[in-house]
């Protein structure tokens, strides 16, 4: 495993961003592990989390996006925060911008704030996590509404790799099918079984009964292959 992966897993777990125990998604799934971006709370648990969207950004696009879209309200502190470690670190100085859960109707109105979109524009979007793909299915109207834009890409900390709506694929490839955009992970629930598994030298190592939790778990509900992914190695 790439340890910036590692890293990165290891880091959301001392954010208590990825828990572990008994939880429901937004798709009203029960599940054993949980993601919750909305727990960074400091400037450097910011930046490095902007680190690692950015990079992942420029691994799978390169320059091919010129605006950030962050759904409200998780999706605002990410657009900022990568958009600060696009400029600093990979020299790309990106516009982004957000939505309003209710459109506001004085000043300048509106549901989008920061960029404007124009026609031509590449945006990609930056979500927490995606399970059932609803807030895209939300949000790429709002962003075709606004100007001829191409939605090009979604970024996302964790892919749970579960079966969305159509039952077969998983909700990223399903996403990235039905809006022909790229979807890109910066880890999978099989890299963090893998990171945190049977003889993991991490501090955050996971007990034989959230492992096998998250093993009925994925196959009741995941797609692709089983969680059955090899241990980490220590470095």
């Amino acid at each position: 495993m790439d340890v910036r992966k590692r890293d990165f897993i290891e880091f959301m777990c001392a954010s208590s961003v990825l828990t572990f125990g008994d939880f429901t998604t937004k798709s009203g799934r029960s599940t054993p592990y949980f993601i919750n971006t909305g727990k960074y709370t400091t400037g450097s648990e910011m930046r490095t989390l902007g680190e690692a969207y950015a990079r992942t950004l420029v691994e799978q696009f390169g320059d091919d996006f010129d605006v950030l879209f962050g759904p409200a309200y998780k999706g605002i502190p990410l657009v900022v925060a990568t958009s600060l470690a696009l400029l600093e670190h990979h020299g790309r100085d990106v516009p982004f911008c957000f939505n309003r859960k209710e459109a506001k109707d004085h000043g300048e109105g509106g549901v989008l704030v920061g960029h404007a979109p124009r026609d031509g524009d590449r945006i990609v979007i930056l979500e927490d996590v995606t399970t059932a793909g609803t807030s895209i299915r939300e949000t790429v109207p709002i962003l075709k509404h606004a100007a001829q834009v191409e939605v090009v890409g979604l970024v996302v900390s964790v892919d749970r790799m579960e079966r969305g709506p159509g039952g077969e694929k998983s909700a990223l490839a399903e996403l990235a099918d039905e809006f022909d955009m790229v979807t890109a992970p910066i880890v999978s629930i099989d890299e963090i079984v893998g990171a945190l598994g049977s003889g993991s030298p991490s501090p955050f190592a996971l007990g034989e009964s959230d492992l096998t939790r998250i093993a009925d778990y994925r196959r009741r509900y995941g797609a692709g292959p089983s969680a059955n992914p090899e241990p980490v190695e220590s470095p």
